[in-house]
């Protein structure tokens, strides 16, 4: 019986979506269990490039079962856009389901996730404005609605009237727009959601029933450990759990169900987005950085920013994996170090008081900490078509085994590329 979660050690970015893919050729089932449309999963494989948003990776296999499950923030229009685009591009229409407890992103969630962000100017939390907050918000104040209300229309217009009983006041008093009205929001949820009704169904049993078989099942985590809103860099965090911990619920599972916690860890540091960020770096070496980084350059999936750029930081990339639980790593873009005669790393963090910290602090802290670097040697040259650790140049292998004793988890696959084909496996 195994369940096999993948997750973020950092701040998102990590290179998830490809190694899903790979991983879920090996899998009976894929699930989203947590987050919405906020971040992308890039994927390269023979139909082309993709990034996911709301799809589970595994949509590439036709036959496996994709998963949308009851912990996600369902977003039916780019749910189907995405739909639409694989077809488009002639991909084999997906195995999906999408849990009928799952709540749905609304637009005025959408809405108001813009209008605060434009408020909060220079303060802001740096959000995708896809409505994350306000949607996880109104799900914990009990105002959400479930995928399952939408097949009842009374049940739906009165839940949609006791939300906007309380928007509407938000809307007029707070950001001085103009009211919205109970049929318009029908109107927006029922079109998309049309398309969408025979993929409802309930996922909880199905995959209950898979573990049960020993049919192996893989958990798909969106954005890292330090974007948890409870352990992460909060207030610039996400608004779910992204931690493998989480997994079981959003998904829909036992909480012993998982037997094996896949870290993801990128070979330097990036992020979208605001908060703390020790180890950035700026001007012409983030440019060159950001420019050599994944197949077209470091920019986010979901919203097209540049990335914000930094050496790989062993404080809270061993923090990351500590708080996922990890029992193995997947070190990413290494090829991309290449260039550098020298690599820094970040080896602690330096605070206002001169004091030197090894293990990752509070966001209060953070915000003063200074990164404390330490230079390994680089290879110079080009690692993407080697397929095995023992082809590395040495340098290249001697940081490999420097990030793995860093964080005090084993690296068992290391990817050189964006491709599929462009990994090594370590024993």
């Amino acid at each position: 019986m195994t369940v096999t979660a993948i997750v973020g050690a950092n701040w998102g970015d990590e290179g998830k979506g490809k190694m899903t893919d790979v991983l879920a050729a090996q899998s009976s089932y894929v699930v989203r269990f947590q987050g919405g449309s906020n971040a992308g999963h890039t994927i390269i494989n023979d139909y082309g490039k993709f990034s996911l948003h709301m799809l589970p990776s595994g949509v590439f296999y036709p036959n496996i079962t994709n998963i949308i499950g009851p912990g996600t923030a369902l977003d039916m229009d780019v749910l189907l856009k995405e739909l639409q685009e694989l077809e488009a591009r002639n991909v084999p229409k997906p195995n999906l389901f999408i849990s009928e407890r799952a709540q749905v992103v609304l637009p005025i969630h959408r809405l108001l996730d813009e209008l605060e962000e434009e408020r909060l100017g220079a303060r802001g939390f740096g959000s995708t404005k896809r409505g994350i907050a306000p949607f996880y918000a109104d799900k914990y104040a009990k105002l959400g609605i479930q995928v399952a209300d939408l097949f009842h229309p009374h049940r739906l217009r009165v839940r949609l009237q006791q939300l906007l009983d309380i928007k509407n006041v938000q809307l007029q008093h707070l950001y001085g727009r103009d009211p919205l009205s109970v049929d318009e929001m029908v109107d927006q949820l029922l079109e998309p959601f049309q398309y969408l009704t025979s993929y409802i169904k309930d996922t909880t049993t199905m995959l209950q029933q898979a573990y049960i078989k020993g049919d192996p099942i893989l958990v798909e985590g969106q954005l890292g450990a330090l974007r948890d809103p409870d352990h992460g860099i909060y207030p610039f965090s996400t608004s779910s759990s992204t931690l493998a911990g989480y997994a079981p619920v959003g998904a829909g599972l036992p909480p012993y169900a998982i037997s094996n916690v896949i870290a993801v860890v990128k070979a330097y540091s990036s992020c979208v987005g605001a908060g703390p960020f020790v180890t950035e770096l700026h001007g012409d070496e983030a440019d060159e950085l950001r420019r050599r980084g994944g197949d077209a350059g470091e920019y986010g999936a979901t919203t097209g920013r540049p990335r914000r750029m930094g050496w790989f930081d062993t404080v809270a990339t061993r923090y990351g994996c500590m708080v996922q639980g990890a029992t193995e790593a997947v070190l990413t873009n290494l090829d991309v170090l290449g260039y550098l005669d020298d690599i820094p790393v970040c080896v602690g963090y330096e605070l206002e008081d001169g004091s030197i910290l090894d293990h990752f602090p509070v966001t209060a802290d953070l915000q003063s900490a200074r990164p404390v670097l330490r230079t390994l040697k680089g290879w110079k040259c080009d690692l993407s078509d080697i397929r095995s650790f023992e082809e590395l140049p040495e340098a290249a292998q001697q940081y490999v085994q420097f990030v793995e004793s860093s964080i005090g988890v084993p690296i068992k696959t290391i990817s050189v590329g964006p491709r599929r084909d462009q990994i090594m496996m370590r024993s």
